[in-house]
C-alpha cells in the first residue's frame, strides 16, 4: 500500500510590503510541505483572513498600517488561544521580542532568516515546539538585566527628546521641573549605556523601547 504523504503546513503571511509577501510566497511555492493560504496586507486583514482560512502557522509582520501587527496577534489570539503565530521582523531589539512574545507570538524571526531557519521555524512551531532565531535570542540575553529597565516615565521623558524637545520643554510638557528631567536623563544615559541624549535615542529604538 502506498504510503500516505502528510498535509502540507498551511500558512498565511501578513506583511505590508509587497515584495516581502512575493518572495515568500516563491519560497514556499518550492518546498512542498508548505502551503500558502492567504496574504494580509495589514493587521486587520490578517485577522479577517485567519478566522477565513484558519492556517497552522502565521508569519506576522509587526508594523504594519490600519492595525498593528501585535494588535493583529491579540485579535486573533482572542478567536483562537491555539493559534500558533510567528512574528516576523527587521528588528531584533529586545523589547520587541519580549512585546511579541508577551502577546502570545510562539516564535520570532527576522526577515533576513536564512530559508532553511524559516523552514525549520514553520516546522517546529506547527508541532507544538518553539523557535527562536539565535541571533534574537542572544541580544535578549545580552539586554536582559532586571536593574537597567527603563521605567514608564523614563520612556515617556525619552519619548519627549527623541521628538526634539528640550529639558525645559518635557517638563513643562509632563508638569514636572527641568531638574526632574534631567534626572531621568541621567539614569536613562546609565541604564543605556549612552553617550549621550542622541545615542541614548539610537539605542532604545535598535533595542524596540522607542517605536520608529
Amino acid at each position: 500500500m502506498a504510503e500516505c504523504l502528510a498535509s502540507p503546513i498551511r500558512v498565511l503571511i501578513a506583511d505590508d510590503h509587497p515584495l516581502m509577501r512575493e518572495g515568500l510566497a516563491a519560497v514556499f511555492a518550492c518546498n512542498p510541505g508548505l502551503a500558502l493560504v492567504a496574504e494580509a496586507a495589514n493587521g486587520r486583514e490578517a485577522v479577517e483572513l485567519y478566522k477565513q482560512h484558519r492556517p497552522d502557522v502565521v508569519l506576522m509582520d509587526l508594523q504594519m498600517p490600519v492595525m498593528s501587527g501585535t494588535e493583529a496577534i491579540t485579535a486573533i489570539l482572542e478567536f483562537h488561544r491555539q493559534a500558533r503565530i510567528v512574528a516576523l521582523t527587521t528588528y531584533g531589539g529586545d523589547a520587541h521580542v519580549a512585546r511579541a512574545l508577551r502577546l502570545g507570538a510562539v516564535s520570532y524571526l527576522l526577515k533576513n532568516t536564512a530559508r532553511a531557519e524559516l523552514f525549520n521555524c514553520l516546522a517546529t512551531v506547527h508541532g507544538g515546539g518553539r523557535h527562536m532565531a539565535v541571533e534574537v535570542a542572544l541580544q535578549l540575553a545580552a539586554h536582559h538585566h532586571p536593574g537597567d529597565a527603563l521605567s514608564a516615565r523614563e520612556i515617556e521623558v525619552l519619548g519627549l527628546i527623541a521628538n526634539g524637545n528640550s529639558n525645559r520643554r518635557a517638563a513643562l510638557l509632563l508638569g514636572v521641573t527641568e531638574d526632574t528631567i534631567k534626572g531621568h536623563m541621567k539614569s536613562i544615559l546609565s541604564k543605556l549605556s549612552a553617550n549621550d541624549r542622541t545615542h541614548a535615542v539610537m539605542i532604545a529604538i535598535n533595542r524596540g523601547i522607542l517605536g520608529v
